[in-house]
């Protein structure tokens, strides 16, 4: 903000790290060390902000590929954005479109939304494949649950649109030693129940964690009297 310099912020970094390292019990704390890991990884977050951000090095042939103009905000800046994040070495990046939550008038709205989402998905993909990332970055896209097969009539509306459907829909993975062109499980002829190959969450978190390297069932760590793992208690 105004009046606060890169100086300032590296300071208060540094006076923290000092003042909770003076006593000798607090040496060894593993959560003051995590915390002061925090902070210091926070300050490189923010002096790094404004490079990252500024999209003037990259070509023009790019943009038009995502289809992003510079701060704009929109899902394919943001795509863009990812693909910087990973050259920085950011392991970790979730992206959102907030906006595909129609339960009426679906032929506008899908249609608006998809081409929001398609082409800088597509791009993010090529961007990445081309710049000899795709191999070691696991791109994965999907949403939090699918859509019925039938319509929905709210309020008498001649929109129609579709409900929250748990029970099947579709993601796709790209990259990241993943077999490209491979088709896994399969729906009944309305798409509305799983009738080949069906994946469980569990399943498929243990998927992406093979995919890293590492090995689902041997990261647990006991708490609350539980051996808790990243993909659910054993």
């Amino acid at each position: 903000p105004p009046g606060t310099t890169a100086a300032q912020q590296q300071d208060i970094v540094a006076a923290v790290a000092h003042l909770s390292r003076l006593a000798p019990e607090f040496a060894a704390d593993e959560e003051i060390a995590t915390r002061l890991a925090q902070y210091e990884m926070a300050f490189r977050m923010q002096t790094s902000v404004p490079a990252l951000l500024d999209f003037r090095d990259e070509t023009q042939a790019t943009l038009d590929l995502y289809g992003a103009r510079p701060g704009d905000g929109s899902f394919a800046s943001n795509c863009l954005l990812a693909r910087r994040l990973a050259e920085r070495g950011v392991r970790f990046i979730q992206l959102y479109h907030r906006d595909w939550d129609h339960h009426n008038d679906l032929k506008k709205f899908v249609t608006i939304c998809a081409a929001a989402c398609d082409r800088a998905s597509a791009a993010l993909v090529l961007d990445l494949k081309q710049r000899g990332m795709l191999d070691s970055t696991l791109v994965i896209w999907g949403g939090e649950f699918g859509r019925t097969p039938m319509n929905e009539e709210r309020d008498g509306s001649k929109f129609l649109g579709r409900d929250h459907h748990p029970l099947c829909f579709t993601i796709w993975m790209a990259g990241g030693g993943v077999k490209a062109g491979h088709v896994h499980g399969e729906t009944d002829e309305f798409g509305y129940s799983i009738v080949r190959g069906k994946m469980s969450v569990h399943d498929l978190q243990a998927t992406i964690l093979h995919q890293l390297g590492l090995d689902a069932h041997q990261l647990s760590y006991r708490y609350q009297g539980l051996d808790q793992r990243l993909i659910g208690p054993a």
